[in-house]
């Protein structure tokens, strides 16, 4: 059943229309990440107060607010002139205006553009309210299962390749608690032979389409990765979010698991190198687990 836009913003304003929304402010507001039906009853309510909405893709949102039956002016804010809109922005903040900024998907500012006008927004004094709601990284995390992980790092995009690409690999794989990922189509298989490669035995969710027609959110060990996405040529369309689980628990993470040779090995790589290389080596020499290594590490450098 299609609702009425005008009925839609009536239950919004129902909803919401009892809290204040000061003047002068920046909203970051949450859209959803596929379905349109996660956008929030309070989001839908600011979207029709604010007298303007900056964007990163002005095709998108104007979309997005003609489904909900509004009409505003849009501005253009994207990474590559992110810190030439947000002046624009704070001009209208300045002459008390109320402002959303909407990314294309998902909760603004975690990997999409957003950041540098809070920032400015911030600095030049004026308030910034955040809107939330969607948000492909915790969507995953909640479907993901991983009982034993003791919080979580969102990794985005890893870089696209050479050594760089490898040394966030490196450090995804001995750092703790679940770590998050974001890639692309045409680079998922990669990914996935790269972990089942490195890290066979871990736990590895795999969420595909989040909140679309299509969804697919699949667990299995990094081993297994490559011939689950080479079963179905369909598995390789789409955005992913993946959740690499933290190491078990048996992988212990202080300076007793470490032992008492690794840490004599430890102490002065981390002297001569970077951390993660530091860790790595001082695991190939020892033998100690990593996660062990890299926590015991993180405790050398506070003291």
């Amino acid at each position: 059943m299609t609702i009425v836009p005008s009925l839609l913003l009536q239950a919004a304003a129902a909803a919401a229309g009892g809290q204040r929304f000061a003047a002068g402010a920046l909203y970051v507001v949450a859209t959803p990440i596929g379905n349109l039906a996660d956008m929030t009853l309070r989001a839908i309510h600011l979207l029709g107060l604010v007298d303007a909405v900056a964007c990163e893709d002005t095709r998108v949102t104007g979309r997005l607010l003609h489904h909900l039956g509004l009409d505003k002016p849009l501005i253009t804010l994207h990474q590559h002139n992110e810190h030439a809109a947000a002046q624009q922005v704070i001009a209208r903040l300045a002459a008390g205006e109320r402002v959303a900024y909407a990314s294309d998907a998902g909760t603004p500012a975690v990997s999409d553009p957003g950041a540098a006008l809070v920032a400015a927004v911030v600095m030049a004094g004026h308030r910034v309210v955040p809107i939330p709601g969607a948000s492909s990284v915790v969507t995953a995390l909640c479907v993901a299962g991983d009982a034993q992980a003791e919080g979580f790092a969102f990794r985005g995009f890893l870089p696209a390749k050479g050594q760089e690409r490898q040394g966030a690999l490196d450090e995804l794989l001995v750092a703790p608690g679940s770590q998050v990922l974001f890639e692309a189509p045409h680079r998922i298989q990669k990914l996935l032979e790269a972990l089942a490669t490195a890290a066979p035995a871990r736990r590895l969710t795999i969420c595909r389409e989040l909140t679309k027609q299509f969804e697919d959110v699949h667990t299995l060990a990094a081993a297994d990765a490559p011939a689950w996405l080479a079963a179905d040529a369909q598995r390789e369309r789409g955005e992913f979010v993946l959740v690499l689980h933290a190491s078990p628990r048996s992988e212990a993470t202080d300076a007793d698991a470490v032992g008492a040779e690794a840490e004599r090995v430890l102490v002065p790589l981390l002297r001569a190198l970077p951390l993660k290389q530091a860790v790595a080596l001082a695991a190939e020499i020892s033998g100690a687990p990593r996660n062990a290594l890299y926590t015991r590490a993180l405790e050398l450098r506070e003291d």
